[in-house]
């Protein structure tokens, strides 16, 4: 290692100093250590989740602050969105199905690889805990339908409408015309992905929505299944998406973005390959949204999309930021 390098790491060690992510090139004499090594400082904890949901975050980082695990975290940050009635694409108020009925899908994973979900649950406004108790009581992973609301009253949730006043309003206005054209940006922004690492460094994440408005009846998006809307590897980082589940689904595209993470990829990196994994596939591309955030083993994070106008929420060292994603339209 040149020497300037050494003494200048060495000094900031000594001081006891929490310094950025970084990349430092060692410099041998030997062919075989020719190669950069890359070497982090992580600094932990930090949260980051898809769209400006601001208030989440800020719930999942006070768990975090006081010492909280990670999936803890998670799941009080994502329940924050679920019982906002203004917002009309996750939990309860979410948009109905062409149907009248809203149906919710989730699922969260632990730093063990643990995973539970639910999809197309009724009446229960916390889809992200009954997707715990499924992972944490059952023998299973993932639940639906009926079962779901089942399993979900006897862990202790209470049934309740979820169809708001101004959800129904909306829904009875949409069946005028009954047109199915999802807009990039609106009815496409319909998740809440959340990934966190606690001061430990492990790592966990969650995914909850009420899918696409005015879907056909027994859709299910990508949010609830594992490798697609969200994949964990606690040795590795973890990845999460929002956007058109349909073609995050036929990518497997959280899984992919970790193994490429694997591989020795940036989070930024990652995404951006994810994106273009889709793009490069469906030439309809230009006519729906995708965007991914991924959180590596080091605390470094990375955010891309198909279109403008999707961005993170990002909590760490006591800061709250919001990070515009890149986009593949803008560079095409």
């Amino acid at each position: 290692m040149k020497r300037r390098n050494f003494i200048k790491r060495a000094s900031l060690t000594g001081l006891g100093l929490a310094v950025a992510p970084s990349i430092i090139s060692c410099e041998t004499e030997t062919e075989k250590d020719k190669k950069a090594i890359t070497t982090t400082t992580p600094v932990f904890p930090i949260v980051v989740a898809t769209w400006n949901f601001k208030n989440a975050t800020k719930a999942a980082w006070e768990v975090l602050e006081k010492g909280g695990a990670s999936i803890d975290a998670i799941e009080a940050g994502c329940r924050v969105e679920e019982a906002d009635l203004k917002n009309t694409t996750v939990g309860n108020g979410g948009s109905p199905d062409r149907d009248g009925n809203v149906t919710l899908d989730a699922c969260i994973m632990n730093k063990d690889g643990g995973y539970g979900a639910v999809v197309c649950m009724e009446n229960i406004a916390h889809p992200i805990s009954v997707a715990r108790k499924v992972m944490e009581e059952t023998p299973h992973v993932l639940l639906a339908g009926k079962g779901a609301e089942q399993f979900a009253v006897e862990q202790g949730f209470k049934r309740e409408n979820l169809l708001t006043k101004a959800s129904k309003k909306a829904w009875l206005k949409w069946k005028e015309k009954s047109e199915y054209k999802p807009i990039i940006n609106i009815e496409n922004h319909d998740t809440i992905g959340m990934l966190a690492i606690d001061k430990n460094g492990d790592i966990s994440g969650g995914c909850t929505t009420s899918g696409m408005a005015y879907k056909m009846a027994g859709r299910v998006g990508d949010s609830a299944i594992i490798g697609s809307g969200l994949f964990i590897d606690n040795s590795v980082g973890g990845a999460t998406a929002t956007g058109m589940g349909e073609e995050v689904l036929k990518t497997v595209g959280s899984f992919l973005i970790v193994e490429l993470m694997r591989q020795g990829r940036t989070p930024q990196e990652a995404c951006e390959e994810g994106v273009r994994r889709i793009v490069e596939s469906n030439p309809n591309y230009k006519n729906f949204q995708v965007g991914y955030v991924a959180l590596n083993k080091q605390g470094e994070y990375g955010c891309y999309c198909v279109h403008g106008g999707f961005g993170i929420s990002k909590y760490q060292e006591g800061k709250q930021t919001y990070i515009k994603s890149n986009s593949y339209i803008k560079k095409a």
